[in-house]
């Protein structure tokens, strides 16, 4: 299950892992103008973790799910105006 939720600044989507096995803390995913960040509770250390990634990140990231194991480089795209 997940939700959507628009903020201000940013879009946020939060990830809820439902199962009868070994569950996950809740993952959320926030979208702002120039970088996504992933959260997520760490029980060992008792505080939420936070990664920060660039959009070029999460742009290759999404690519990345459909594709075999291997090396990859995007190809850079010209935004005309």
């Amino acid at each position: 299950m997940f939700t959507i939720e628009h903020d201000f600044d940013a879009t946020v989507i939060t990830l809820v892992d439902e199962g009868s096995t070994h569950l996950q803390e809740d993952v959320t995913v926030q979208g702002f103008e120039d970088c996504v960040t992933v959260q997520q509770y760490d029980a060992r250390r008792d505080e939420v973790v936070t990664i920060t990634l660039s959009l070029a990140q999460v742009r290759e990231l999404a690519a990345s799910l459909d594709l075999p194991e291997g090396v990859y480089r995007m190809k850079a795209t010209l935004k005309t105006g």
